[in-house]
């Protein structure tokens, strides 16, 4: 954990997130205070249907609390425009997935330039870029492939060069090694601590794998949408 006069990059109090169903509520998460320092390796922990998503689509800005006070990076998150949301979504946080998430037309140079064209960036601004990300995941011999003709392994390195793009504050992983075996898992997970101890991103992993647990500067965990101590 780092020092107390770190500041926060993450902050809750009493983030609840309920859905409707039907005529029935189903509670996503429920009362979570959270302070995390900028710099910090995340690791939550949680079975399926713990909270994990939820959790991590709300830092993500892709959903919005129903009650209690969230801030990411200065954001606060419960009362911000949707013009405010989506530049926060493409330039604060990089969000990793265990589906992987590629465009199944675009080749892996298309994939990894979209999100920083779509924030308003030249093509000539964001393929040298993107070149630099493939030659240090090791994918420069692969830009012209489509998604179909990686491993997953690639497919996920792709992602985290995606995610990265833009230069966000932030890299949020829901189960990024969910689909891999041991071996890329392991890959991936090394990636993204070489990205918080390299570039001194803050990496939050959401995972019921225990190949970050010896990585995490701190660990935490979700039972039930309700935050729980780790061993």
């Amino acid at each position: 954990m780092k020092p107390e006069s770190s500041r926060s990059v993450i902050s809750a109090k009493g983030l609840t997130r309920v859905y409707k169903l039907g005529d029935s509520e189903v509670i996503g998460i429920s009362q979570v205070d959270l302070e995390i320092a900028a710099g910090e390796l995340v690791v939550l922990k949680g079975n399926s249907g713990s909270g994990k998503s939820t959790l991590l689509s709300l830092l993500a800005g892709l959903d919005r609390p129903t009650r209690g006070d969230l801030t990411v990076a200065n954001h606060d998150l419960n009362d911000t425009s949707d013009a405010d949301l989506t530049h926060f979504r493409r330039q604060v946080v990089g969000m990793i997935f265990q589906s992987f998430n590629l465009l199944p037309t675009l080749n892996v140079l298309e994939n990894i330039c979209l999100p920083a064209l779509l924030a308003g960036k030249s093509v000539a601004e964001s393929r040298p870029k993107a070149m630099a990300l493939l030659e240090w995941l090791g994918l420069d011999a692969r830009l012209n492939h489509l998604p179909a003709q990686l491993s997953g392994g690639e497919m996920q390195r792709t992602a985290i060069a995606r995610a990265l793009i833009n230069d966000p504050a932030i890299i949020l992983a829901d189960e990024p090694t969910g689909n891999l075996d041991s071996r890329n898992g392991q890959i991936v997970i090394d990636l993204l601590a070489e990205l918080n101890r390299k570039w001194d991103r803050t990496v939050f992993i959401a995972t019921h794998s225990t190949l970050a647990d010896d990585r995490a500067s701190v660990k935490i965990g979700l039972k039930d949408g309700m935050l729980t101590s780790l061993p």
